[in-house]
């Protein structure tokens, strides 16, 4: 029987790990202030990129369940940070956008975030930066569950 040799000390999935869970405590002391947690933070991200979107698909790219979506929904809708709409094709289904004041939420946040990220990217050259990036994109469009 042929051994596996040693994989190098972390592994990767474990370097990624803790890189995930070292954003995660910044972002939640980012955002301790305003009211919402990282993953309400994180569906109005998506809404600034891709606005009008089911909160299927919101869940799937805010890396949350469907359940933890509808929790999420519910508070930033209270907040009134999202509003809900019919969508014209399937008027059972509601499409989800940012209002102003979710948009205002993510502009009083844009430059923490952008240093957080230019911390995180610090030891690397910018071609470095530009292929970690790149690294990292691949990886997860490897692994990604296919779209339904």
């Amino acid at each position: 029987m042929a051994s596996v040799p040693p994989r190098p000390t972390p592994s990767l999935l474990y370097a990624v790990k803790r890189l995930e869970l070292a954003i995660r405590s910044r972002l939640d002391e980012m955002l301790r202030g305003a009211g919402v947690t990282t993953p309400q933070y994180t569906a109005l991200t998506v809404l600034q990129h891709k606005d009008g979107v089911t909160a299927a698909q919101l869940a799937r790219d805010s890396f949350v369940t469907p359940q933890a979506m509808a929790d999420v929904i519910g508070a930033l809708d209270r907040r009134h940070l999202i509003r809900r709409s019919p969508n014209p094709a399937n008027k059972r289904e509601l499409l989800l956008y940012l209002t102003d004041e979710g948009r205002a939420l993510l502009d009083a946040h844009a430059e923490a975030a952008a240093e957080l990220e230019d911390r995180m990217i610090s030891g690397l050259s910018p071609g470095q930066a530009d292929t970690f990036r790149t690294a990292l994109t691949v990886a997860w469009t490897t692994l990604r569950p296919p779209r339904k």
